[in-house]
C-alpha cells in the first residue's frame, strides 16, 4: 500500500492556546480515514494546514507526487456572478485540463497523444461531465442550475462546495463536516457515493453512522497523542475502551507505588543523601503519571428538571404557510412528561418552523397552542453564543447560575457542570474569544441546560459538536425526566435518544410514528417490500388464464380484458420511469417531467388494480 501523506511532528498554537503539538501519522492510498478529536483541539486547523490555507508552527508534512486534493471546508466562499453550473465547471481544473489536452492532441494529429488524452478523459468520465454535474447537483437538491451563487443560503453554499469537491474527482478528498446541512436522503446518497469510490479520504464528522459506513480507518487525537485504528467506528469504540482501561490500570498502579516513594522522599535529606539520583528523578516521573486524568470519567448524575404539572404544551389544529407554500397543515398534539420526540424530514420542509411556532417566535396562521403554568422551556436555536463582551468562560457560566439544581436536593456547582460537559478546569479561565466554533456551540448548549428547564426544544443540537460531547449529551437527555423535542439529521443521535418521531411528509402533513430512526427505516423498507409483493402477485394473477367468466356481463368482460392490457402497459411505463430516475442520466427538465409522472402512474395503477380485483372476484 503506497503512502499518500506523511505528517511529522506537526504543531499549531494560537496565542497561548496549543491546539496540537508534535503529532505524526501516515495516510496510505485508498484508506478512508475519520479524524476524531475534541472540539478546540484543532481538527479544522489541521485540515487547513494540509490544504495550504494555513501554516504549521513547527513540523512538516509531505504529499506524494502528482496527487490532486479536493477540500470541503466548513464555510466555503464562491466568486459572485456565477451560476451553479459555471461554478462547478470553472472549479473542475482536472477535467478542464484533460479536455484541453485532448483538443491539443487532436490538433497535432499525434495518435499516441490522442490515445493518452482519450484514456485520461475516459478515466475521469469527462465525456459526459456536464450531465454528471447536473445529476450530482440534483442529488444535493440544487436543481436551479442557472441560479447565481450569491443568492444561495449558507447551507446551499456548503452543498455546492461538496459538489465541487467530489466532481473534481481528486485522488485525495478532505471533508470537514460534510453532513452538516444535508438531509437524510442526501446523507445516504453521499454515503453510497463515497463508499463505492476508490479515492483516499480524510474526514472530520460527528455523524457516527456516516463514519461507520464510509471509513475503514480512524485516527484519534487525544492528550497530544495520535492513535490509529484499522476498522470502523464500532471497532474504534472497542479498542479505545481497552486503551483507556489499560491507561487507568497503569495510573492506579503508579498511585500505589507513589505512596511508598513519597514516604521515602519525605525522609530527612541525610537519610537519602547516598541514594541514587535516578530514584529521585523517577519519583517526579511517577508523580506526573499518577496525576494523569482520563477524561472519559464523568459525573454520574440524574437530572430531574423543574416540577411539571399535568398540562404541558397542547397544540390544536395549527397551520402555517409562507406565500403559497404550506409548511404545517392542521396539526394537533398534546405533549406528555418524559417524551423524547425527534422531528424528521428533509431540509426546508418546516421542521424549525414548528419549533418557532411552539416557542412563539413566529405567529400562527390558524389554530392555537396552550402552555401549562409549570412548563419552563429551554430552547436551543441554530446559533452560537452571541455576546460582545469577551469574558472568561467561568464568569460567563456563573452569570447564568452559580449552582445547578438536579432535583431531590441535589446540586452541582457551575464549574462541576462545565466539567460534565467536557470543559476541564484548565479551560475555565480562557476567554470566549479563544473558543473554537464547536466549543461555543457546546457552551451555548450548556447555558440552556443550566437554567434547569423541564421542556427542552433543541434545533440541530448535534451540528459542530464532537463525538465525545454527543455521547455526554445523549447521556444527559436519557437521564432527563422532562420532555424533549428536537430536530437533528444525526441518525445515531436519533436512535439513541428518541422514542417517537414527527415525520414531515410534505405539503404540511406531519405523521406521528412510535420509534426511532432505525424503526422508521425498517418500517419504510417493509412497506416497500409489501408493495412490491402485491404488485408481483397482481401481475401473476393477470397472467393466469381465466377459465370461467360466466358471472361477468359482456360489458364487464370487455372492461376486464382492457384493464389487463392497460395495467401491463402502465406497469411497464412505471418500471421504465423508475429505471430512468435511478440512472442519473437526465436533464433538469426531464427530471422534473419524470418526477411528476411517477406519482401519477402509481395512482392510476392503484385505481385500475382495485377495479381489476373487483371484477376478478366475480370470475
Amino acid at each position: 500500500m503506497s503512502e499518500i501523506l506523511k505528517v511529522d511532528k506537526l504543531s499549531k498554537a494560537y496565542g497561548n492556546k496549543t491546539l496540537f503539538e508534535d503529532i505524526s501519522f501516515v495516510i496510505n492510498d485508498k484508506e478512508k480515514i475519520a479524524f476524531i478529536a475534541k472540539n478546540g483541539t484543532g481538527k479544522t486547523s489541521l485540515l487547513n494546514i494540509l490544504t495550504g490555507k494555513d501554516i504549521a508552527d513547527t513540523g512538516t508534512f509531505s504529499l506524494s507526487n502528482n496527487i490532486t486534493i479536493g477540500f470541503l471546508e466548513q464555510e466555503p466562499k464562491f466568486e459572485t456572478h456565477r451560476t451553479l453550473i459555471e461554478q462547478v465547471l470553472n472549479s473542475s481544473d482536472k477535467v478542464a485540463l484533460a479536455v484541453k489536452k485532448y483538443e491539443r492532441a487532436i490538433q497535432t494529429d499525434n495518435a499516441e497523444l490522442i490515445q493518452k488524452a482519450t484514456d485520461e478523459i475516459d478515466r475521469l468520465n469527462a465525456w459526459d461531465f456536464e450531465r454528471e454535474v447536473k445529476t450530482v447537483l440534483t442529488k444535493l437538491k440544487l436543481s436551479e442550475f442557472d441560479k447565481s451563487t450569491e443568492l444561495l443560503s449558507g447551507g446551499q453554499k456548503k452543498r455546492l462546495a461538496l459538489a465541487v469537491a467530489i466532481l473534481n474527482k481528486p485522488d485525495f478528498l478532505i471533508l470537514d463536516e460534510p453532513t452538516n446541512h444535508l438531509d437524510f436522503e442526501m446523507i445516504e446518497w453521499l454515503e453510497d457515493y463515497i463508499a463505492k469510490s476508490s479515492l483516499t479520504l480524510l474526514l472530520v464528522t460527528h455523524d457516527r453512522y456516516f463514519l461507520d459506513r464510509v471509513c475503514n480507518v480512524i485516527i484519534e487525537l487525544e492528550d497530544g497523542n495520535v492513535y490509529k485504528y484499522s476498522g470502523n467506528y464500532e471497532f474504534f469504540l472497542k479498542k479505545r475502551k481497552e486503551r483507556v482501561e489499560n491507561i487507568t490500570a497503569q495510573i492506579d498502579k503508579a498511585k500505589n507505588l507513589l505512596r511508598t516513594e513519597t514516604k521515602w522522599m519525605n525522609r530527612q535529606p541525610q537519610a537519602r543523601a547516598t541514594k541514587a539520583k535516578s530514584r529521585i528523578d523517577n519519583f517526579y516521573k511517577l508523580k506526573e503519571k499518577a496525576g494523569k486524568k482520563i477524561d472519559d470519567k464523568s459525573f454520574d448524575i440524574e437530572i430531574e428538571g423543574k416540577r411539571l404539572g399535568n398540562k404541558l404544551i397542547d397544540i390544536y389544529n395549527i397551520s402555517k404557510k409562507f406565500d403559497d407554500r404550506i409548511l404545517i397543515d392542521d396539526f394537533s398534539y398534546k405533549f406528555s412528561k418524559g417524551e423524547r420526540i425527534a422531528i424528521f424530514g428533509n431540509n426546508g420542509i418546516g421542521k424549525s418552523t414548528l419549533l418557532n411556532l411552539i416557542t412563539d417566535k413566529i405567529p400562527l396562521d390558524s389554530g392555537r397552542i396552550e402552555q401549562g403554568a409549570t412548563v419552563s422551556i429551554g430552547y436551543f436555536e441554530q446559533t452560537a453564543i452571541n455576546t460582545t463582551e469577551d469574558i472568561r468562560l467561568i464568569d460567563y457560566i456563573k452569570s447564568i447560575a452559580e449552582i445547578v439544581s438536579l432535583g431531590k436536593n441535589r446540586e452541582m456547582t457551575a464549574a462541576q457542570f462545565a466539567e460534565y460537559f467536557l470543559f476541564p478546569r484548565s479551560m475555565h479561565y480562557n476567554r470566549l474569544s479563544q473558543l473554537s466554533g464547536g466549543e461555543k456551540r457546546r457552551l451555548y448548549l450548556l447555558s440552556i441546560l443550566m437554567r434547569n428547564p423541564n421542556f427542552l426544544i433543541l434545533d440541530e443540537p448535534t451540528n459542530d459538536l464532537d463525538i465525545m460531547t454527543l455521547a455526554v449529551l445523549e447521556d444527559y437527555l436519557l437521564k432527563f425526566t422532562g420532555t424533549v423535542l428536537f430536530v437533528s439529521h444525526d441518525r445515531f443521535f436519533i436512535d439513541a435518544v428518541a422514542d417517537m418521531l414527527f415525520v414531515f411528509e410534505g405539503n404540511g402533513k406531519i405523521k406521528k410514528f412510535p420509534g426511532n430512526y432505525s424503526d422508521y427505516s425498517r418500517h419504510i423498507s417493509e412497506k416497500k417490500s409489501e408493495i412490491n409483493k402485491s404488485t408481483a402477485s397482481t401481475t401473476k394473477k393477470k397472467n393466469i388464464k381465466k377459465q370461467d367468466t360466466g358471472k361477468l356481463t359482456y360489458k364487464e368482460k370487455r372492461e376486464f380484458e382492457e384493464l389487463e392490457k392497460e395495467l401491463e402497459i402502465l406497469t411497464a411505463e412505471k418500471k421504465d420511469v423508475e429505471t430512468y430516475l435511478q440512472s442519473g442520466n437526465y436533464t433538469a427538465d426531464e427530471l422534473n417531467e419524470k418526477s411528476q409522472r411517477l406519482p401519477e402512474l402509481i395512482a392510476i395503477i392503484d385505481e385500475k388494480e382495485m377495479r381489476w380485483l373487483e371484477l376478478s372476484e366475480k370470475i
